[in-house]
Formats: C-alpha cells, sequence, structure tokens
C-alpha cells in the first residue's frame, strides 16, 4: 500500500515543551501551528510555501524521543498490512491508528492529507531522517520489517555495517535509518538532519540552545534545549545521500 506522505513527530517532555517548540521552529525555519488536543500537546510546524512534515507533541512522562507518522489513504487496511508484517495495534483511534514495530518502536497510520510539497533547505541543513535505534536481538527482524511496511520504497545497507537505510520515492520527506546498537536496551528514536557543513550547522544550533554530545567521523550528537538528543550527519542536503568520496 502506497505511503502519500509521512511526518516525524518531535517527542519532549511538557516541562520543556516550550523551549523545544522555540527550538525546532527555529531550525527548520517554521512557524508553530495553534495548539491542540485535550491538553494542548500537539503541533505542527508549518513552512512557508510548502507543505509540513514535521510535528511536535508534549508527552507527561519519560525523556521523550521521536516517532513516525506515515500517511496513506486507506488507514485500517494498512494498519492490517503492518499487524501482518509483525506490528501490534496499541490503539485504534479511528482516524488514526498507533501501532509498535516488532522491536517495540511506536509509529502512527494517519490519513493523507494532500500534502505534497517538501519544505526547502534551511540554512544548508533539513531534518530527513528518522533512525530507529534497535538492539541487536531485534536488528535483523526490524529491518525486515520496514523493509516490507515502506513498500515502494529502497531498501539497501547503510555506509557501516550498523546501519541500514530504507529511501522513499523522489518528493517523499522524510527517509528511515536503522541502526544496530552494540546493547541490549528497549528500541527507541531520534532525528537526523541532513548538513552541508556540520561545524556551521552545530555552531548554529548551540547559539540557539543545543549542548553539544559527541563528535564522529560522519556525524555529531547534540542535545536540544529539551534534551532530546539528535544528530547532524554529512549528507546532501537536497538529496539526503553520502556526498562523493
Amino acid at each position: 500500500m502506497s505511503i502519500r506522505w509521512a511526518y516525524a513527530f518531535v517527542d519532549r517532555p511538557r516541562e520543556h515543551f516550550a523551549a523545544a517548540c522555540a527550538f525546532w521552529t527555529a531550525v527548520t525555519d517554521t512557524r508553530l501551528s495553534p495548539l491542540r488536543g485535550a491538553h494542548e500537546e500537539f503541533g505542527t510546524l508549518v513552512p512557508e510555501g510548502a507543505d509540513a512534515c514535521v510535528k511536535i507533541q508534549a508527552v507527561a512522562s519519560g525523556a521523550g524521543g521521536a516517532h513516525l507518522d506515515l500517511c496513506v489513504d486507506d488507514v485500517p487496511a494498512f494498519a492490517a498490512t503492518a499487524v501482518r508484517l509483525g506490528a501490534d495495534v496499541v490503539a485504534d483511534l479511528g482516524a488514526l491508528v498507533v501501532l509498535r514495530s516488532p522491536a517495540g518502536q511506536s509509529f502512527c497510520a494517519v490519513p493523507w492529507d494532500g500534502e505534497s510539497v517538501r519544505p526547502p533547505v534551511v540554512r544548508g541543513s533539513r531534518l530527513d531522517q528518522v533512525c530507529v535505534d534497535i538492539p541487536p536481538s531485534a536488528y535483523e527482524r526490524e529491518v525486515a520489517f520496514w523493509s516490507a511496511l515502506l513498500d515502494g520504497w529502497e531498501s539497501l545497507p547503510g555506509s557501516l555495517p550498523e546501519f541500514h537505510v530504507v529511501k522513499p520515492p523522489p518528493g517523499l520527506p522524510l527517509r528511515v535509518l536503522l541502526q544496530r546498537l552494540d546493547e541490549e536496551r528497549p528500541a527507541s528514536t531520534h532525528l537526523d538532519l541532513a548538513c552541508a557543513d556540520i561545524p556551521a550547522t552545530r555552531a548554529w544550533h548551540e547559539e540557539l540552545g543545543a549542548g553539544f554530545v559527541g563528535a564522529f567521523d560522519h556525524w555529531t550528537v547534540l542535545r536540544d534545549p529539551a534534551g532530546g538528543t539528535y544528530c547532524l550527519t554529512g549528507r546532501d542536503p537536497r538529496t539526503g545521500g553520502l556526498p562523493p568520496a
């Protein structure tokens, strides 16, 4: 079943929600929609002249993280396919279904609302990837699950043995990176930005309140003002691909 659009959800603790909203609207050059939900816990990061692909949520407990919303024409049918492939239903809310992957990572099936125009690159970077961090015992099954669920996307090994990439067709805003962890712990998700110049993007994000966590050969880990970690990765922000060797 074809996926028509996707949203990256930034999930952050309620006590730091305002700081998270201010930071993520700044780094994506968006404005925050009016908050919605029973506790005003949901917002959309709205770009100028394009369709949104990032939303933000205040969570009542835990450190937060991220999750993926997949927009489809037929939510019940897509949810049924996900279950057949190994997912569990967490909540069927009618208009949307909350699911859990075989490794335990939550994601949602939601109705497509006609989104089609991808937001632009912002100061040499673009939030374009949802990375699922997977314990070793669940990695192979999780790769098989996402590769099958994201029908029509290109599933291929990443640049390192612990990575697997599932790339969308042209025009869709988000890729999925599956990362095998070195330890057995619950699956989690973080967000990645493709950056033409990691040091420059890091400096800008630190000016906005991010904190440095660690630097590696091709990516840098930062912590946003709400305490959530994310990565700046050395990929082409226009295409999402690695730069030429």
